[in-house]
């Protein structure tokens, strides 16, 4: 087998470096109602483990909608849900027990539910999303920092996609999953990285 030398690979890679670096601005994003991209968006958790280290998980098949107007982020309106049952954190009997009644519930209260409230603008490609998040049965304030990643047509697809990544922070004993508090720490920190495909 012939080998690709570095230069051929370079090539071959420029248009998506090219993708890359020239994001689209916010003001020129398509207006309308998009439904997340399931498989390329992925929620992060992260707690820390007996003082030790921070240990993290992720549960990915998000569904949802969001409405999206950049002449008017005000408006924005979002609404998505995460199933419980997907968590992972490659750790199989982990997995099960944070699944399970002593946690999580997953049986019982199957979908962890952030709905949006106010979206407010903070720089040119940011915002805070305040909204409410629904876990465990319980419904609390949630706010998350998004920042814009970039917006165009998949060229694998051929959908009119646009991206962001978001941060936040919540309590979980707020939830009433309070299991090991304060030795697994209370305070679970979230990311998230979404893509949205363009309905209408």
């Amino acid at each position: 087998m012939k080998a690709i030398s570095f230069a051929a690979l370079a090539l071959i890679a420029a248009p998506a470096v090219a993708l890359a670096a020239t994001p689209a601005a916010v003001p020129t994003v398509q207006a309308g109602t998009y439904k997340v991209e399931t498989h390329h968006t992925l929620a992060e958790f992260t707690v820390n483990h007996f003082g030790f280290n921070d240990f993290f998980g992720v549960i990915p098949g998000a569904t949802g909608t969001l409405t999206f107007d950049p002449k008017a982020i005000a408006a924005t309106k979002l609404d998505v849900s995460l199933p419980v049952s997907g968590i992972s954190t490659t750790n199989s009997v982990l997995d099960a027990e944070l699944k399970g009644a002593e946690w999580f519930d997953a049986a019982k209260y199957p979908d962890l539910h952030f709905v949006s409230e106010k979206v407010v603008k903070t720089g040119p490609r940011t915002a805070q999303i305040i909204g409410t998040v629904t876990l465990h049965g319980v419904s609390k304030p949630l706010t998350l920092n998004a920042t814009f990643g970039g917006a165009g047509v998949n060229p694998m697809d051929k959908a009119y996609t646009i991206g962001f990544s978001a941060v936040g922070v919540l309590k979980r004993s707020d939830f009433g999953v309070s299991k090991y508090v304060p030795y697994v720490s209370d305070e679970v920190k979230l990311k998230i990285s979404a893509a949205f495909e363009k309905t209408n």
